[in-house]
């Protein structure tokens, strides 16, 4: 039996199983692009947010740590872009424990800092919501 050309011809890459990485340019123009379909605080905070984190990421050698933080952010997007509609999905997003264990002491207590910032606002929200809706009741 012949080979024919079809089968002696391999793949010039590997086959991947996860997207190629967007370049970090055009990810970060894609990550402020997708946060103008979130709320006007959630956007504020978020566009500050990517804004310091390509800063302080911006001269890093390693080429390990370049593609996790470009992982890890291409991922962000894709979770919002998936759930853009369905807005309950990415909020009630949780921390996987493997990606948890990964996390040095300094990240694990930013995160705490973090969700205990995040509480406390949603409290004050749910606070001045009851406060404005004392006044409009008329007897």
């Amino acid at each position: 039996m012949r080979p024919t050309a079809r089968l002696l011809v391999k793949p010039r890459r590997p086959v991947r199983d996860t997207p190629p990485l967007l370049p970090p340019l055009v990810l970060y123009r894609s990550l402020l692009r997708a946060n103008r379909k979130l709320g006007k605080d959630e956007r504020s905070l978020g566009d500050k947010y990517i804004k310091s984190e390509f800063r302080a990421h911006k001269n890093l050698e390693n080429p390990l740590h370049i593609v996790g933080f470009l992982t890890a952010w291409q991922d962000y997007l894709s979770m919002v872009n998936r759930n853009q509609n369905n807005e309950s999905d990415w909020k009630k997003y949780q921390l996987k424990s493997e990606d948890l264990v990964k996390l040095s002491d300094e990240q694990i207590g930013q995160l705490y800092e973090l969700m205990k910032e995040t509480k406390n606002y949603h409290l004050g929200e749910l606070e001045g919501e009851e406060g404005e809706g004392e006044g409009d009741v008329k007897n």
